[in-house]
């Protein structure tokens, strides 16, 4: 049940059928699965959503996704609404029952949260169907890894189902519970990869002369990386360049053949990400020159920033309001990524983020989705519909 400190107007049906949602949530944290293969999840929510009577299902959508819409009650426009069903590849330790089944899968992201919120959402307004136009409801799979979002947009589901704006809700640990989180503009960074590749020749270390050892060129690029964001970028732009993996070597007496460098860079202006990468081929190419090693970059280009339509993160905010009351608006954004910019790359709308309390935070093996917040995120998502589309006078009856 919702704590007593929470004093939303949950909508009333959407309440009742609390505990049915705390199951269909619990049985999704049980059952984890990764990246484009959510194939027995997208079944459960599909079996869902024929029972709620909605009027078109499509399945196999960037290998798993779904797309199910439901018809208001008087023609008119078609909005979005998505929500993530992947786990990450890590092993959980919450020890709650409904914990996951799987040896190293786990939902520690609370997508098994978000699905459930969306399928409580879907449930009422199948329901009553007190709005115009349509509804899209976008389950879609991969957005830890592989950027399933973006898959969906390229196999067109914008056109194909005429969405005209979209939205996305996601649980944030320490956030107070029931409250809501938005921006007016970016939001969450693009993410891009580097890999460095460097092959020289191994040997014995008692006689590194007669070798080209790869190491000190791994210092020797790792040190220069940093300086890209404190003499190349700007002091006032928004840059985080991490190195996370350095990997060579085998034993304290062989010098190695090889080495691999790799790294995550986190921006918000394409011309910064330009001129990271730009100078990453530069420095690679630099101190394999000076070390006498070869070495190869490859940086990819990843999820895009996250950056929400400014009318509709203000007109989303203002339904929020009306769940909670407690909305931080234009509070800051944040170094983190989303896929969910794929699609608001696309269509106009907006990513909020909805807090659970003082819990473990988001991909640690203790976290867990906290289930008196699903009935907020499904009222969220159903009062927007409602206000977005209304009916008209005298369309209520038709």
């Amino acid at each position: 049940m919702l704590s007593k400190e929470m004093t939303m107007p949950v909508i009333n049906r959407i309440a009742a059928f609390e505990a049915d949602m705390t199951g269909w949530r619990r049985h999704l944290h049980a059952h984890p699965e990764l990246g484009f293969e959510c194939h027995k999840t997208a079944n459960f929510i599909a079996d869902r959503l024929r029972n709620f009577g909605v009027d078109e299902i499509h399945e196999g959508i960037a290998t798993s996704g779904i797309v199910a819409l439901i018809r208001g009650r008087a023609p008119g426009p078609t909005i979005g609404l998505r929500a993530d069903m992947d786990a990450l590849p890590m092993q959980e330790r919450s020890g709650v029952d409904h914990a996951s089944r799987a040896v190293g899968r786990m939902h520690a992201c609370g997508h098994d949260g978000h699905s459930t919120m969306l399928l409580g959402a879907a449930r009422y307004l199948s329901e009553t169907r007190n709005f115009s136009g349509s509804v899209a409801l976008i389950f879609q799979p991969a957005e830890e890894d592989g950027g399933g979002g973006g898959r969906m947009v390229e196999e067109g589901i914008m056109d194909r189902f005429d969405i005209t704006q979209v939205y996305a809700l996601h649980n944030a640990p320490g956030l107070p519970e029931g409250t809501f989180r938005t921006v007016p503009g970016p939001l969450m960074a693009a993410v891009d990869t580097l890999h460095v590749h460097i092959r020289g020749v191994g040997g014995h270390a008692a006689t590194p002369h007669v070798t080209r050892d790869p190491i000190p060129a791994v210092i020797g690029i790792v040190s220069a990386i940093q300086t890209i964001g404190t003499r190349n970028a700007d002091p006032l732009d928004d840059l985080v360049i991490s190195v996370t993996q350095i990997h060579t070597g085998s034993a304290e007496n062989v010098v190695p053949e090889t080495a691999y460098i790799n790294g995550t860079v986190r921006t918000f202006d394409p011309a910064v990400q330009d001129l990271v990468e730009e100078r990453l081929r530069a420095i690679v190419a630099g101190q394999a020159a000076a070390y006498g090693v070869e070495a190869e970059l490859i940086y990819e280009r990843w999820y895009p920033a996250t950056v929400n339509n400014p009318e509709k993160a203000a007109f989303a905010a203002d339904v929020a309001r009306t769940i909670s009351g407690e909305v931080l608006w234009d509070d800051g954004k944040e170094m983190g990524a989303e896929d969910f910019s794929f699609m608001l790359n696309a269509r106009p709308g907006a990513f909020l983020f909805l807090g659970q309390g003082a819990t473990a935070p988001v991909h640690h093996p203790e976290y867990d989705f906290n289930d008196s917040i699903a009935p907020v995120g499904a009222s969220f998502f159903a009062r927007l519909v409602e206000t977005a589309q209304p009916l008209k006078t005298g369309q209520e009856e038709s």
